[in-house]
C-alpha cells in the first residue's frame, strides 16, 4: 500500500493514479496476490456476527410499514451486486420502508449509464488483469471497486430521496469513529479528507416512485491497481459521454490505520438508525439465491453482456494517426484512421494510408470488412484474419502491419 503522502489522481466518483509505466508482470503477481488475501479476510468478516432475517422474507413482514433494512451482501461480483441493486428497487415497496444496502466486489471497472468504456479505463489492462468492466443504470463517473472499497445504496421512496443526508451518515460516522478525521460533503456530493483527498464519490438513479443513492467509501484499495486500469484506452475520441473528473485521491487507513472493517461497518449502521430514527433489522442476504430473488440471476446476465457495457455507449468518433513500419523502403510511415461508432459498432471506417507503402484496394477492402463490427479487437479479429487469408508475400506483410494498428486503436 502506498504511504499517505504519495499522490494519487482520481476520475470523479473513481480515481486515477499518476502516469508512470507499469510492470504487468509485477502488477499482475500483486492482483493475485491481493484478491486472494482480501477474499479470505472478506469472507470471514464479512459473515461474522450477522445473521437476522431470512432473506426469502425480508421484504414480506406485515409490520414493515415505517421500518427500516440493513442488508450486507454475501457476494463479491460486480454484476450480482448491481443486479441486487435494480431488483430492490423493482420489487420492493420503497414508500414502506427504507433499505441500507452494504456490498463490496473483487477487482471491477464500473462507468456510469452514459459513459464510454474506451475514454474512462484502460480496456488492454483489464485484460491482462483479469479485471471484469461493468456499467451501472446510475449516472455519474467510473469507479475501481475491489475488497478495500465499500459500497453503501441506500433506497428510499422518491418523495424521501436526500444524498445530503445520506452523505451526513458516513461523515458523522468516520466522526464518531476517529474525532481526528476532518470530513466533509462537497457541493458535488463527494466527500473529501483534509480538504482535499476524496473518499467517497456518489452517483444515483430515480424512477417514478423511488430512488436509490449509492456511494463508495475507500478504506484500503489497491490504488496501484488503481492508477493501471482508469487510464484511456484510445487516442484521438471524441465523444459527448459523460466524462469523470480528476481528484486526489486517499485511503482511510492511510490517516486512520487502526480503522477496521467490522468497527467501520457496525458504526455505519448505528449512525443510519440514528439518522433516520430506525431500528433497522441486519440480515445477510445471497443474490444467487433465486427463490429469494427470483429473477435476479438475468438481470445480473444482463448487465455481463457486450450489448449492456459496450453497444450502450453513447455515439463516438476516433480519429488517430496510425504509425506503421516495414524493413524495406519506405519503411516508416503515418495512415490516417476515422472510425465513427454507434452502439458500439463501426458505422463508418476510413482508412488514409500512402499508396506507396499499401495499395489502395487493399485499405478499402479492410474499412469496407470492419463496418457492423464490434469496436474491439476480439471482435474485429475474425474479419482481419480471413483478409490476411487473401493476401500474400509483402503485401501480406504490410496488410498485417495495417490491420495491427487498427486493432490496437479499439483497445
Amino acid at each position: 500500500m502506498m504511504s499517505p503522502g504519495r499522490r494519487t489522481f482520481s476520475l470523479l466518483r473513481g480515481w486515477t493514479g499518476d502516469q508512470r509505466a507499469w510492470s504487468w508482470s509485477r502488477s499482475w503477481s500483486r492482483f493475485r496476490s491481493f484478491s486472494r488475501s482480501r477474499s479470505r479476510s472478506w469472507s470471514r468478516s464479512w459473515s461474522r456476527s450477522w445473521s437476522g432475517s431470512s432473506s426469502s422474507c425480508l421484504f414480506t413482514d406485515s409490520d414493515s410499514s415505517g421500518a427500516g433494512l440493513v442488508l450486507r451482501s454475501r457476494s463479491t461480483d460486480v454484476y450480482q451486486n448491481l443486479a441486487l441493486e435494480d431488483w430492490i428497487d423493482a420489487h420492493v415497496d420503497l414508500q414502506q420502508r427504507s433499505i441500507l444496502l452494504l456490498w463490496r466486489n473483487r477487482p471491477a471497472v464500473v462507468i456510469g449509464r452514459h459513459q464510454n468504456p474506451w475514454t474512462e479505463c484502460n480496456l488492454p489492462a483489464m485484460r491482462v488483469l483479469g479485471i471484469p468492466l461493468a456499467r451501472r443504470r446510475s449516472g455519474g463517473g467510473t469507479v475501481y471497486h475491489d475488497l478495500g472499497n465499500l459500497n453503501l445504496t441506500f433506497f428510499a421512496s422518491r418523495k424521501e430521496y436526500d444524498r445530503p443526508r445520506n452523505l451526513k451518515v458516513v461523515t458523522e460516522t468516520l466522526r464518531r469513529l476517529r474525532p481526528g478525521l476532518n470530513v466533509r460533503a462537497t457541493d458535488r456530493l463527494d466527500i473529501l479528507l483534509d480538504e482535499r483527498y476524496k473518499i467517497s464519490g456518489t452517483a444515483s438513479r430515480l424512477s417514478r416512485k423511488s430512488s436509490y443513492h449509492h456511494c463508495t467509501l475507500l478504506h484500503s484499495a489497491d490504488r496501484s491497481t488503481l492508477s493501471t486500469v482508469l487510464r484511456p484506452s484510445c487516442p484521438g475520441i471524441h465523444s459527448n459521454a459523460t466524462p469523470s473528473i480528476p481528484s486526489l485521491v486517499a485511503n482511510l487507513i492511510d490517516h486512520a490505520p487502526s480503522l477496521q472493517w467490522e468497527e467501520l461497518l457496525e458504526a455505519l449502521v448505528d449512525q443510519y438508525n440514528t439518522e433516520f430514527g430506525l431500528s433497522s433489522a441486519a440480515a445477510l442476504v445471497d443474490p444467487t439465491d433465486e427463490s429469494a430473488f427470483p429473477g435476479l440471476g438475468g438481470v445480473a446476465a444482463e448487465l455481463r453482456g457486450w450489448d449492456w457495457t459496450f453497444g450502450r455507449t453513447p455515439k463516438f468518433s476516433v480519429q488517430t494517426l496510425l504509425q506503421l513500419t516495414d524493413d524495406r523502403p519506405p519503411a516508416r510511415c503515418s495512415a490516417r484512421l476515422h472510425v465513427e461508432v454507434k452502439s458500439g459498432r463501426v458505422e463508418s471506417c476510413e482508412l488514409d494510408v500512402p499508396t506507396d507503402w499499401l495499395p489502395a484496394p487493399l485499405s478499402g477492402e479492410l474499412s469496407d470488412a470492419l463496418l457492423g463490427e464490434k469496436f474491439c479487437p476480439h471482435g474485429a479479429a475474425a474479419v482481419v484474419a480471413a483478409l490476411l487469408r487473401s493476401e500474400s508475400g509483402r503485401r501480406r506483410v504490410r496488410l498485417r502491419n495495417l490491420c495491427d494498428a487498427v486493432l490496437s486503436a479499439m483497445g
